[in-house]
C-alpha cells in the first residue's frame, strides 16, 4: 500500500476522543500518526496501521 506523510486516513476503529481520522506524520517500518480529533500522536507498526484503514485521503 502506497502511503505518504501528509495523507488523511480513516480507519475502521475510533479513537476514545471519536474521530476515527488520522494525519501521517512518519512512514516506515513504524508509522507515527497524529489524531485529527484530540491531536494526540502514536507509533504503530506498518502491519497494523495497512490493515486497520477503512480509506485514504489526499493531503
Amino acid at each position: 500500500m502506497e502511503l505518504e506523510v501528509g495523507q488523511i486516513v480513516k480507519m475502521r476503529k475510533k479513537h476514545p476522543c471519536g474521530s476515527d481520522e488520522w494525519e501521517i506524520l512518519r512512514v516506515g517500518a513504524d508509522f507515527r500518526l497524529k489524531c485529527l480529533g484530540c491531536g494526540r500522536q502514536i507509533m504503530q507498526k506498518r502491519v497494523l496501521v495497512e490493515k486497520s484503514i477503512k480509506s485514504v485521503r489526499g493531503r
